[in-house]
């Protein structure tokens, strides 16, 4: 576990498996990613020239070159195997893009939880083991994510996936990133709390709105969530081509492909991964 002030590691800590990140245009967002061994990286971009995005004007705002279109020849280690958009793998170097390298932490304490205020750090949900996570990064590599989707099916959402194998059931919902919760929870203590009319004064105010945040946060996290499911990355994989390729009538399945986000999956009775190491978490 790294330390609640900082996730900031050195590069010869991180292990294949690891879920690791690096902030992005002044701390305003951070990009993650895979580590999958030999100094390569398996991530999850928007478009060719954006690794994150929403297709609107505030792309301008989030904007980051990815290393699919950085300026001047390609990157020796990695410039080979990048694609112009989807689940890529690059070098640690052309995913890190000058920034410093951080450790996505799993199955912390409600209390380190809370303790670090900034989302998309740590997750209560426990990790399965390494090669699973692996697998499930390569499997994604050759077959997709999906369409991106800022709110519901981001680069945090694919490294969690990864990690964990879980996805949100619900469609009325923000996926599992943990910068989006904050966002949400930052925005449902200031505007939506009822409980800001009960105190007058700055420090009250500041308590009450502190803990609706906290509290918003918490419940958002995809390890105490009850709306979440256990899904093999082969039967995900396979539910989208069934839904989003064609529909029964031979046509694209018009809502999944607008919203980009993972499908929506009944909880079976039993869920067991595909993969043998999956069996033990």
């Amino acid at each position: 576990m790294v330390g609640v002030l900082s996730n900031r590691v050195d590069r010869e800590d991180v292990k294949p498996g690891d879920h690791i990140y690096s902030w992005r245009t002044a701390y305003i967002y951070a990009h993650h990613g895979i580590y999958v061994g030999d100094g390569m990286v398996i991530h999850f971009t928007r478009a060719a020239g954006h690794e994150i995005g929403t297709g609107t004007f505030l792309d301008w705002f989030l904007f980051s070159s990815s290393p699919a279109t950085t300026e001047g020849p390609p990157c020796q280690k990695c410039g080979h195997l990048i694609k112009r958009q989807g689940v890529i793998m690059s070098c640690l170097d052309c995913f890190l893009d000058g920034g410093s390298l951080y450790l996505f932490d799993y199955a912390v304490s409600p209390a380190f939880f809370l303790a670090k205020a900034r989302g998309g750090t740590c997750t209560l949900a426990a990790s399965d083991p390494s090669d699973a996570v692996i697998h499930r990064a390569r499997y994604l590599l050759n077959n997709g994510f999906g369409m991106y989707c800022l709110f519901k099916n981001n680069c945090e959402d694919f490294a969690i996936y990864c990690k964990t194998g879980l996805l949100v059931e619900t469609a009325f919902s923000v996926g599992r990133s943990g910068q989006l919760a904050s966002l949400t929870a930052a925005f449902s203590a200031v505007a939506s709390s009822p409980l800001r009319f009960l105190t007058t004064s700055a420090s009250g105010l500041a308590i009450v709105t502190s803990g609706m945040y906290c509290v918003g946060r918490y419940v958002s996290d995809i390890g105490v969530r009850r709306d979440v499911v256990k899904v093999p990355v082969e039967r995900l994989v396979e539910h989208w081509e069934q839904n989003v390729v064609a529909s029964p009538q031979g046509q694209a399945t018009e809502t999944n492909v607008a919203a980009g986000a993972p499908p929506i999956l009944h909880r079976p009775e039993e869920i067991e991964d595909a993969h043998p190491s999956c069996q033990a978490n």
